[in-house]
Order: C-alpha cells, then structure tokens, then sequence
C-alpha cells in the first residue's frame, strides 16, 4: 500500500494544470470533477463551435460501452489493452467486461499522471479478473508491449481487444498514428481485435477546422480530425464487423436502448469501427 500511495504522490507532483488536456477535458464534457480551469476552457470554446459537443462525447462513451458488451459477449474476448482510456468514469472497459466475464484483463494507458493517481486507486477489478492501469505515451508501441505490468496481465499468444478510442485524433500525421497502430496491430495473434473511434469533421462541412481545433492548440496534444477514408486505412488488413465503420450513434445503436438527443442535426462527429485480425 504504501507504493502504491508513494507512486500517486509523485504522479501527482507531475499533473500540469495550467494546460489543457484531452483526458481531462473529456473529463469535463462528462460532468466529471477531475479537470482543471484549462480544461473547462478548453472544453467550453469547443461546446461554443460545436453546441452539440458534450451530448456527441457522451454518445461516443456510449459506443464504447455497446463495442466492448459485444467484444465479450459476442466475440469471446477475455483480454484487453485500453489504450489513451482517460480519466476513470462509468462504464470503464473493466466494468463492462467483467460484467459478462469475471475473469476478463485489462489495461489501461494513458499518459497523463492524474489518470494514474485515480486510476491505481478506483480501477480494481473482479476477484476472477485482473485491471492495471499504466502511465505510458501510446505514441510509443514498443514501452508499453514489453512493460513488465502489461506483460504480466496479458498473454499474447492469445487474442488481445486492442482499444483506441477517442485517442487517435490527437496523434498528428507527423507523428504517423498508421505506423503505431500498425505496431499493436502486429503485437497482437490471429482472433484478436481492433475497437477504434475517431473525431471527423465529415458531418459538419459547414465548421472550419482550424476554429474547431483551436482550443487544443496550446494543450499537450493538438486535434487532428480526419475523414471516413483516413479513418478506416487504421483497419488495413482486418475483418472488419457489421456495420463497419460508421459514425458512433449508429454503429449497433439498439444493443444499449439508448440514443443520446444531440443538437445541431443529431451528429456526434465520430467514426468507430471494430474489426477481427485473420
């Protein structure tokens, strides 16, 4: 225990609040309590772009919850590696899983500190399951598949539900996000499966993306939104599952009975999609 309390504590040392960032902005956008004043800002000029903002987050949290209830229920999967997860909240990946299979692994990656400092400490799983959270760059594949945690909690002989959700709009063309994803894809055997989601401007030609990205542009992480085509090029070389890549709300929207109502045409500006390595 006292590691654990003396890891939180110096993670906590390391939490840059006068900065925005995305965990902790879709923190705020969910109603949580673990943001800063940068991230309310931050968060309030996009709602200011994008009225529909914080009902189309919510939506996209909704997707993950329906993708993940079918990766284990109708897909098998016991094991999961949770990349760029966030700030915990409800319905966290463990949650859902354990739910249906208590002996399902997760991990969690973020690279923010202050995931850490809540993560260690509400993330615990099922007595038959295993959740760890660690502190890693999803930017950099090789540090997270052979840290000593992730290598303990998953086997890699076995199918592995690599999640990228929400994440990768944030990894810049320059830092080639196809070239990491590529990586966990190659990391992971036949069977396993690939759960993505990603902002896109396609439903809002009518918004100009510089304004749009704007409020990260002084975060950690700039915005980078991309089309369906640019989306769906992550999947190369999978299977990919009905209905394919399709905006969030409508990708199998009656497994969870719910809808979120979002203004300005009903559009949660985001793409998921999940697939199957042969």
């Amino acid at each position: 225990m006292e590691d654990l309390t003396d890891a939180r504590a110096e993670a906590a040392t390391r939490i840059n609040t006068t900065v925005p960032h995305p965990a902790r902005v879709y923190d705020y956008l969910l109603g949580g309590k673990d943001n800063f004043a940068a991230d309310r800002e931050a968060a309030e000029k996009l709602i200011k772009v994008s009225p529909g903002t914080r009902e189309g987050v919510r939506a996209h949290r909704a997707f993950l919850r329906r993708a993940v209830r079918h990766l284990v229920a109708e897909g098998g999967v016991s094991q999961f590696l949770d990349l760029g997860t966030g700030i915990p909240t409800q319905g966290n990946t463990h949650e859902i899983a354990q739910a249906i299979d208590p002996g399902a692994r997760v991990v969690y990656v973020d690279n923010d500190p202050i995931v850490l400092v809540h993560g260690r400490a509400l993330l615990t799983g099922s007595a038959a399951g295993t959740t760890t959270v660690i502190e890693a760059d999803l930017r950099q594949p090789e540090a997270i598949l052979s840290h000593p945690e992730v290598r303990a909690t998953l086997d890699f002989t076995r199918p592995v539900a690599v999640i990228l959700a929400g994440v990768l709009h944030f990894v810049t063309d320059e830092e080639d996000p196809y070239a990491v994803v590529e990586r966990f894809k190659a990391a992971v055997p036949a069977g396993s499966h690939l759960l993505l989601s990603h902002i896109t401007l396609d439903f809002a030609p009518q918004v100009d993306e510089d304004e749009f990205t704007k409020p990260y542009d002084n975060g950690t992480a700039p915005m980078v939104p991309r089309t369906h085509a640019g989306v769906m090029r992550f999947f190369d070389g999978w299977h990919l599952v009905d209905p394919g890549v399709v905006e969030v709300v409508k990708w199998r929207p009656d497994e969870d009975g719910h809808r979120e109502h979002i203004p300005g045409g009903g559009h949660a500006w985001a793409y998921g999609g999940i697939a199957i390595k042969p």
